[in-house]
């Protein structure tokens, strides 16, 4: 293992555009009667990526694919650590092939990759925390034993710990890290029982936890000594303005907006897979 911790630092990120058939398939898929703005959201994501690159980041952005509604969800299609990319089996099976085109990117960028030999096994990557220290796999509705199974193997050098989320869609919904041994973490009973999991059965007993009043809020991204959150407005200005408090006047920090797709519960980290590409590796054609 490291001795400390991954730092968080990346080279690289895979984006999707926006399809406009998300606006049916999330209604259809995920029951969700709120209307998606597909223009709004495409500006939404667009001001999201740019952010990305500021952040130094070389980003490989995908074109959208309307037979793949949900590609611009792509943190579910792998999981990521030590320059191996361990393949998912997204929840829902017609997003395979979305896995399909992730892989071909990532073995092109030098990655060693790893698929998931059993059939039974379903994971998707918003359900994986790492902490640098650790794997956090939350068993989900889109998650099994099997998928988190997968985890362990793939990354021996780390432990891994299993989290049953009692409702809700990913474990990233609900906490994520926002600095070196930190946690943001949301207020609702998922995120409460989640967070007594963590403390009784993580081999490491002294992460610093963030709680908030919300659960969308502690959904953050800690990308190259920068938090992403969500915007200090009405809804969620308490919970932002304790997030930000907590990390002190010091801390890097930067808004990003997420209301069309928080309307079908998908939150800031999913529209991005983050990665560092091997050293070695000269590969530039994009």
């Amino acid at each position: 293992m490291l001795t400390y911790p991954f730092n968080f630092h990346f080279t690289s990120a895979i984006v999707c555009r926006v399809a406009t058939s998300l606006k049916d398939a999330a209604l259809y898929q995920r029951e969700i009667r709120e209307v998606i703005n597909i223009e709004k959201a495409r500006r939404q994501h667009q001001d999201y990526i740019a952010t990305l690159r500021k952040l130094g980041l070389d980003v490989i952005e995908l074109p959208a694919d309307e037979s793949l509604p949900e590609g611009v969800f792509v943190e579910d299609t792998a999981v990521i650590c030590d320059g191996i990319a361990l393949m998912c089996r997204p929840g829902i099976p017609g997003r395979l092939k979305e896995v399909d085109i992730i892989r071909t990117i990532l073995k092109r960028e030098g990655l060693i990759i790893i698929d998931i030999e059993d059939p039974l096994a379903t994971i998707d990557g918003g359900d994986v925390l790492f902490t640098g220290r650790e794997f956090f796999v939350g068993l989900s509705k889109t998650t099994n034993m099997a998928g988190a199974k997968a985890v362990a193997s793939a990354f021996p050098e780390y432990p891994v710990t299993l989290l049953r989320v009692k409702k809700g869609t990913h474990l990233k919904n609900f906490v994520t890290m926002i600095g070196m041994d930190t946690m943001a973490i949301g207020g609702s009973c998922i995120a409460k029982d989640l967070l007594r999991q963590m403390e009784e059965n993580s081999e490491y007993k002294s992460y610093k936890t963030i709680t908030l009043n919300d659960d969308p809020p502690a959904n953050c991204l800690w990308i190259n000594g920068t938090v992403l959150h969500l915007p200090y407005d009405q809804r969620y200005g308490e919970s932002i303005r304790i997030l930000t408090n907590r990390m002190g006047p010091t801390a890097s920090h930067t808004e990003l907006s997420n209301s069309e797709f928080s309307k079908i519960d998908c939150v800031i980290s999913s529209r991005c897979l983050l990665f560092n590409r091997p050293k070695d590796n000269k590969n530039t054609d994009r």
